[in-house]
């Protein structure tokens, strides 16, 4: 279709969205209000103890449903977390026999993000070309959720393209964080961690390329596991990039508390997964290992103070000694590491994640289609004429003498496949350097780094802070477990930027996340801490961060009220 149709399609497209939306939730009578007694106390209780009174039958799981859908409805009105609101369907599936309540998450709602198939509704991923393509049937991945139980109730916001740690696209709308409508509550599973921290639900699902539930887990104060591929079921779901294997994206778990994130990761991978989805490793859920690492008296903690690109601003520096202090006090060798250049890693990924010259995410726009900045960036670059890509190299290496920023824009060009081959033999190569200095130089049992070099970021701050991904991505090429978990909020008073600081001496790539850095702005935000094991270490990341919420004591993340 030709301008002006297809942008008066585009439109028409995302005011029918909307407007259905907004048609559904008006329809929910029994969901607006205030809470009642028994939601509270449903709202107040872990999972676990939820399913064990489902299974008794001492609790019904349309009450489940009618306490987290009132939750996610009052989240959205503060948020603009949802996109598919499904709370209709769920209460039949509660009944009908769609969601098998012996299973392990028997009653429980489940929210997904948008790019999660179910049978009915449509995965737009936030492009308007996607409105009206629902399927018949539920994807595998819910398949799955029912079959252990699990009730699908709102599907959430993310941004267009799947690129960005904010989550705005013109089909749904702008999501704001829950502690600040000003700041993005990350992305790309963005309507995730709205949803989670503001207490409209209690376990969720989102996809991880970059650092997309791990950012959504530290902007908004949730918690979240970056499984390794093949540990989660990923079929069942729309994209993006379909194709794109270069760094893959990992469906992973979201929730608002530790305990329910340990309890849904098990529940998860204790339903066999891989008898439903031909790319999942058949590895049960190994109660050994968490054991052995709950009786282990003495680790060695390796903390990454920074990755030579963009060091950790102060609050975010903060939350990661806090932790490091926690452990050392309780007798555990915490030692500094440098690990093989982090910086190399953002190279290598950024590259092969983009070997296409961006026109796979580009091929689903329709004409005036709002991009997000940050994606806007990748592809207006590496689409230039390489003269002048040249000549703005140049002056970012010879004039700024800015090494860091001029070597990610070196052979920022769409890859042949000759090419991308190189990128993947230099991917493998640095791996197996990260695995002998782990296993032979460091010797450690676990990890500790930032999940990114600032809190939350400003709407619209991903055109200059695109490139200051680098604490999670390194983590997607490595295909490393990786666990977030909050520690505490940006403090005005002790997370100022130093008298000496100065914005023009920073690389190209720290410059884009510190222009957007000011703790009085930023009080109150989340602050978070990552975790992080070999591959296939789920388990035994889960049950770290356990024994560090205990060190932490009295002194751990205090969740937003509901």
């Amino acid at each position: 279709m030709v301008y002006p149709f297809d942008y008066l399609k585009h439109r028409r497209d995302c005011s029918f969205k909307q407007a259905e939306r907004a048609r559904r939730i008006e329809n929910l009578s029994n969901y607006h209000g205030t809470f009642t007694v028994s939601e509270t106390q449903v709202l107040d209780r872990p999972i676990e103890e939820l399913v064990r009174d489902v299974h008794k039958q001492v609790l019904q799981p349309i009450d489940i449903l009618r306490a987290y859908g009132k939750a996610a409805l009052k989240a959205h009105a503060r948020t603009n977390c949802l996109t598919e609101v499904m709370i209709d369907s769920a209460e039949a599936w509660t009944s009908d026999g769609s969601a098998n309540l012996k299973g392990p998450l028997a009653g429980i709602p489940i929210s997904l993000k948008d790019s999660i198939v179910v049978g009915g509704y449509d995965t737009t991923v936030g492009y308007s070309s996607n409105v009206g393509n629902k399927g018949a049937k539920d994807g595998i991945m819910v398949q799955i959720l029912k079959d252990a139980g699990a009730i699908p109730y709102v599907k959430t916001n993310l941004p267009v393209t799947l690129l960005s740690f904010e989550s705005t696209n013109d089909v749904w709308g702008r999501c704001t964080n829950p502690h600040n409508a000003k700041y993005s509550p990350g992305g790309s599973t963005g309507g995730e961690g709205a949803l989670l921290a503001a207490g409209g639900g209690r376990i969720g699902i989102g996809s991880d390329v970059a650092g997309s539930v791990r950012a959504p887990a530290h902007f908004s104060g949730i918690y979240s596991l970056r499984c390794s591929t093949g540990r989660w079921p990923k079929m069942g779901m729309v994209t993006s990039m379909p194709g794109q294997e270069g760094i893959p994206s990992v469906f992973s778990p979201m929730t608002r508390t530790l305990a329910d994130l340990q309890y849904f990761t098990a529940s998860m991978v204790g339903m066999k997964p891989w008898t439903y989805d031909h790319s999942v490793h058949p590895i049960p859920w190994r109660s050994e290992i968490i054991k052995e690492v709950k009786e282990k008296k003495k680790f060695r903690v390796g903390v990454l103070r920074t990755d030579g690109v963009v060091d950790p601003s102060p609050a975010c520096a903060r939350a990661l000694e806090k932790v490091a202090a926690a452990l050392k006090q309780d007798g555990h060798e915490v030692v500094d590491v440098t690990p093989p250049s982090p910086y190399e890693a953002l190279d290598i990924a950024s590259k092969l994640l983009n070997a296409d010259g961006c026109k796979t995410f580009k091929s689903f726009f329709r004409t005036g289609e709002w991009e997000d900045p940050g994606a806007k960036q990748m592809s207006w670059y590496i689409n230039l004429p390489r003269p002048f890509k040249w000549i703005y190299y140049a002056w970012v290496r010879y004039v700024r003498r800015d090494d860091v920023w001029a070597g990610l824009l070196a052979d920022w060009h769409e890859k042949s496949v000759f090419q991308q081959w190189k990128l993947v033999a230099k991917r493998e190569a640095y791996k197996a350097r990260w695995h002998d200095w782990w296993e032979h130089d460091a010797q450690l049992d676990f990890m500790l780094t930032p999940p990114n070099a600032t809190p939350a970021v400003p709407h619209d701050a991903m055109k200059d802070a695109v490139a200051s991904c680098g604490y999670t991505f390194l983590f997607n090429l490595l295909d490393y477990t990786c666990g977030i978990m909050p520690i505490m909020h940006v403090d005005r008073a002790l997370d100022q930027l130093p008298a000496h600081f100065s914005l023009g001496k920073l690389n190209g790539v720290a410059k884009g996340a510190y222009m957007h850095y000011d703790a009085d702005v930023m009080h109150g935000l989340p602050v978070a801490v990552q975790v992080v094991g070999q591959r296939l270490e789920e388990e035994k990341v889960l049950t770290i961060m356990g024994r560090i919420e205990e060190l932490l004591g009295d002194g751990r993340y205090q969740l937003m009220e509901i």
